[in-house]
Formats: C-alpha cells, sequence, structure tokens
C-alpha cells in the first residue's frame, strides 16, 4: 500500500499481547473447550517455535559457546531428603490470607504492596503482615468483605506419591526449582566431565511451584520453564564471577533484543535474601499497566551453602581436590537464573508495536507489526507467489524447499489471499523478511525481498537469497 504518512506508536498492553497470542497460534489457554484450568497455558505453532528458538539461543550462548561449561537434564521427582536439605521444606513459602467470606486467596505482602502502598511488605513477618491488614482494616479485593484472616506461611511445593496410595507410599516433590539437580549430580560431573573449577552447568527444565496469586497471563503460572547456571568458583573468586555473570546477563539482554530503558537492576536488601543468598540482584522489567516494574531475572551468590547441605545430610564428601594448591574446599556459587516464560513475554511486549498509516486516498489504516529479533522469530522468512498462477507458485515452491534446506530453519509458504494481507500477516507473527514471486521473476531469476521494519523492498537474484537471509538472521 502506498504510503504518505507512517506514524509509529508503543502499544504493547497486556490485553493485546494475550489477543494477540491466542489469535495467531502463539498461546492457548490450558484445557480450553472445557473452560480452562486458572494459570495454565498452551503453546501453539508459532509460540512453540519461539519457545525454542529462545532456549536454543539460551544454550548456544552459555553452553555451546563458553569453554568453562557443560550441560545437565536433570529429573523432575528426586528424594524427598534433596528438598530437606536445601531448606525448601521449610523456607520455600509465601505468606497467605484468606477471605472468609468468599474463600479467596492472596498474597499478604502483595496485598501490602499493591493496597496499602508497602514497598518492603517481603522483609515482614506474618505477624507483623496481620497486624499492618488489621490496622488498615483492608477489604476482600474480590468480594469487598472486611473478612480477610490472619496471614500465615503456605509452602509452595506440589507434593505427589510414588507407589500405591496408602501408608506404603513414597510422598516426593514436583521441583520447586532445577538447581538442586546440580547440586545432587555435581560429584558425578566432576567425575564424567574433566572439569576444573571455576566451571558452571547450565540447565533448562520445567518447574512447578503452587503460587497463592498466578495470573498476568503467563508472567506467573503454577507450571514454568527454568533457563539457569549453577557456575563453581573458588570463594575468593566468587566476587569477581558475579560481577562477570551481571555483565554477561546484560548482554543476553541486548542479544534477544530488549530495549535497555525497559530493564533495570535491583540489589536485594539484607532482610529480603534467600536463606541461602549472601546477595542477590534482581533483573526487573517495566510491564504495561498497572504491573510496574517486575522481577524478570535473577543473580544470586549461593555461597556454599547447598553443597554444605548435601554433604552434611547425605554424608558424601563433596569438597573440590585442588591439585595445583593441593588443597580441599567446597566451592562457592553463582546463579544466574532466567525463566522461559518471562523471556517470551517480555519479548513479546517489546517487540508489539502498531503504525498509523495513512494511503494516498486519505483512508486510516494500522498496521501491526511484532518486531521480534530475527533469531528469535517463529518464522525466519515467507515465501509468497505474487498470485496464485501456476508458472508463479512452482518457483515460489522450489525457491520454498530451497531456503528451508540451506537455511536449516522455518520458512513459510503462503499462496492465500492477496499480498497485501499476506504482508500484514507475516508482520503481526514476526517474520522478518517476506520474499515475494512475481512474473519479472520469470523473466530476471530474482525475488522481492521485503524488510519487516522498514517495509524497504530490494530485488535479490533466486541464487543469492540464503547468503541475503543468513547475513541478517544472524
Amino acid at each position: 500500500m502506498a504510503l504518505d504518512s507512517v506514524q509509529a506508536t508503543p502499544a504493547a498492553t497486556m490485553d493485546k499481547i494475550v489477543a494477540l497470542a491466542k489469535r495467531r497460534g502463539f498461546v492457548f489457554p490450558g484445557s480450553d473447550i472445557y473452560g480452562g484450568l486458572a494459570n495454565t497455558w498452551d503453546y501453539g505453532p508459532l509460540g512453540v517455535e519461539l519457545k525454542n528458538n529462545i532456549k536454543r539461543l539460551w544454550w548456544t550462548t552459555f553452553v555451546h559457546r563458553r569453554s568453562d561449561m557443560i550441560g545437565l537434564d536433570a529429573g523432575i521427582l528426586m528424594h524427598p531428603k534433596v528438598w530437606e536439605a536445601s531448606g525448601h521444606v521449610v523456607n520455600f513459602n509465601d505468606p497467605l490470607v484468606d477471605c472468609r467470606t468468599c474463600k479467596s486467596r492472596f498474597r499478604a505482602d502483595h496485598l501490602l504492596e499493591d493496597k496499602l502502598g508497602i514497598g518492603d511488605a517481603a522483609t515482614k513477618s506474618p505477624q507483623e503482615m496481620t497486624a499492618i491488614l488489621q490496622e488498615a482494616n483492608l477489604a476482600c479485593p474480590h468480594c469487598g468483605n472486611r473478612t480477610l484472616t490472619d496471614a500465615r506461611q503456605f509452602n509452595m511445593m506440589f507434593d505427589t506419591t510414588i507407589g500405591p496410595v496408602s501408608e506404603t507410599g513414597q510422598k516426593v516433590y514436583l521441583r520447586p526449582e532445577t538447581a538442586q539437580g546440580i547440586f545432587v549430580q555435581y560429584k558425578n560431573l566432576l567425575a564424567t566431565s574433566r572439569v576444573k573449577v571455576p566451571f558452571g552447568v547450565g540447565q533448562i527444565g520445567k518447574a512447578f511451584r503452587n503460587e497463592i496469586t498466578p495470573g498476568n497471563f503467563i508472567f506467573r503460572v503454577l507450571e514454568l520453564e527454568q533457563m539457569e547456571i549453577e557456575f563453581f568458583t573458588k570463594p575468593e573468586e566468587s566476587a569477581a564471577a558475579f560481577e562477570d555473570w551481571l555483565a554477561a546477563m546484560w548482554t543476553w539482554v541486548r542479544l534477544i533484543g530488549l530495549d535497555e530503558s525497559h530493564v533495570r537492576v535491583r540489589e536485594h536488601d539484607r532482610e529480603e535474601l534467600s536463606h541461602y543468598s549472601s546477595r542477590t540482584l534482581d533483573f526487573e522489567y517495566d510491564f504495561p499497566g498497572t504491573m510496574g516494574w517486575k522481577e524478570l531475572y535473577g543473580l544470586a551468590n549461593r555461597t556454599d551453602f547447598d553443597l554444605a547441605r548435601h554433604q552434611e545430610t547425605s554424608g558424601v564428601d563433596l569438597t573440590y581436590f585442588d591439585q595445583a594448591a593441593n588443597t580441599r574446599y567446597l566451592p562457592h556459587v553463582i546463579e544466574p537464573t532466567f525463566g522461559v516464560e518471562r523471556t517470551f513475554l517480555t519479548v513479546m511486549l517489546d517487540a508489539y508495536d502498531e503504525e498509523e498509516t495513512v494511503d494516498v486516498n486519505g483512508k486510516a489504516d494500522t498496521r501491526v507489526v511484532l518486531r521480534l529479533a530475527p533469531r528469535l522469530a517463529p518464522y525466519k522468512a515467507a515465501v509468497l507467489p505474487l498470485a496464485k498462477k501456476p508458472e508463479l507458485t512452482t518457483v515460489a515452491r522450489e525457491l520454498f524447499a530451497t531456503l528451508q534446506d540451506e537455511l536449516d530453519t522455518l520458512v513459510d509458504y503462503d499462496e492465500t489471499s492477496n499480498i497485501g494481507k499476506r504482508y500484514r500477516r507475516q508482520d503481526e507473527i514476526g517474520t522478518p523478511f517476506c520474499l515475494t514471486v512475481d512474473f519479472d521473476t520469470l523473466e530476471d531469476g530474482a525475488v522481492t525481498i521485503r524488510d519487516r521494519d522498514t517495509m524497504a523492498q530490494q530485488r535479490v537474484a533466486i541464487g543469492d537469497t540464503t547468503a541475503y537471509l543468513r547475513d541478517r538472521i544472524r
């Protein structure tokens, strides 16, 4: 469409992202035909590609391209003593309040923060939270009755039983984090991988948290996926390693295309630190609407807490022998942790844009475009014959097959509706390049490549299209 004016307007809202995600097959509500199951989500054809691209890029960046990293895929179910040793049975709690009238559940610290404007709510004990709520005589946010219970600790681990559901069955937990699998396999990793401190272990896997108040689309869910690293270092070198990983995490933020003005780093106060941490930083993202700044990633110095606890509980020696210094010690651990779902969500929010356009006839129009980093886009390119004519579709399908083989990535093919609508469809799902086979192609052996972000068009010989796309995708 010919344009005489284009105005880009930042327009991402959570409602628009949720609508786009379902309409275009990124994310569906879980168990949808049965009315859904609250805070469960399934990833559709485009969503699973975006999710896999995020995980693939993370693994390539932090495991494959670093000589000091190895990988692990630990199981979801572990011996229950793992969670006793790690402190999760005692410490993995959130403060819970109920409404006696409507039976709704709330995080007490969230009520203090969101309803009463108390910024350090997470550092307060349940008794302190109860006193503040009672003094404020706070009403239930759902039904409006002033019938909230006292705050109490609620353990967020899901549990299940191995074997018959009886006295003979063994109670186990669905892991609330992936880190412990690395710690309990630390000795085997040392023995089989010929690694030396400092080294790290990367893992991508599912974790499960019985959140009191999940929500905000896929921001806080019951079933989540973590991309996590445990980096083992000499105790005296842990501070320097912490700073190195802080820089590496900022590099990742840039790599996935987030606007750095939407991201900040917040240091935890001493009272806010987890039971295992001597220092923690949160990468926070400025979410739209009332959400505001919320946690995106975390970076923690876990010291030797986990190895020491597992050594004590299991009775197995987990010290590291430093041959050069002829000494034994428990390494300290730096933990950069990344959530797949939150990465997915922030990438979508940052990429979403609307352009208010006016055509030559003065008619207003809106172009919705998802400006995903090309390396993350579900489709890297789309092949579009100008018209559904055999002479064009034959060439287009041959080009489509060639690009899929030579690029070794996902390419789309679309010959339905007019070319303008097909461009808009690809813009909305984030495809960075569209290749149009037209009648001139039959004469000059070239195609028109349209750039998603600028809408600029360039003629490129069919034989050069793979190299052209490869350079720009990477």
